[in-house]
């Protein structure tokens, strides 16, 4: 099975983290954070496991950024999550494009609206944004409105921080319609 090989092969990248999570819950099978250093051997495993590339995003939180990849497997139900955090007043990760050349507009939009730079990126112009609001970066957050990171993903908190998440209500089946109701 793949996820078992995927997951060797980054279990030998000495990940920050790597966590199999609830795929119902969490909606992928792996999710691994790196350092930003190992963001192109991530991609290089993930694309020698025959992955796609499905998008590249950044959620902005406090101390860093996060910069998010997500795979997906085209035949095999399979779904792969990678993360690295970045300094937030300079955000920097080396781009994924020569590996995934549809990783181009991903990282060009990544940097319009949260100012991630992309090393070795070619071209990092205004991609959705008009040229003249190069630097607005409207996804960012400002101070005020920050929250810790472990608030919005649950397992950066330090432990002991906070309360755990709470888990969501089930839903309940509508109760059978007596008989002659109408």
């Amino acid at each position: 099975m793949v996820l078992d090989a995927l997951a060797a092969a980054l279990e030998a990248l000495a990940p920050q983290r790597l966590l199999r999570p609830d795929y119902p819950t969490r909606g992928v099978h792996l999710d691994v954070t790196v350092a930003p250093a190992q963001v192109r051997a991530l991609a290089t495993v993930a694309r020698e496991h025959g992955f796609l590339l499905e998008d590249v995003t950044a959620v902005d939180a406090a101390p860093q950024l996060m910069v998010v990849y997500h795979f997906a497997h085209p035949e095999e139900a399979c779904r792969l999550q990678g993360r690295t955090l970045v300094d937030r007043e300079q955000p920097e990760v080396p781009t994924i494009r020569a590996i995934y050349p549809g990783a181009d507009w991903h990282e060009r939009e990544t940097h319009d609206f949260y100012g991630v730079v992309f090393r070795d990126h070619p071209d990092l112009s205004p991609f959705i944004l008009p040229e003249e609001s190069a630097g607005l970066m409207p996804l960012r957050k400002g101070e005020k409105s920050l929250k810790a990171l472990g608030a919005v993903v649950p397992e950066f908190a330090a432990p002991g921080d906070g309360p755990a998440p709470k888990p969501r209500p089930a839903k309940k089946d509508p109760a059978p319609a007596a008989e002659g109701d109408a």
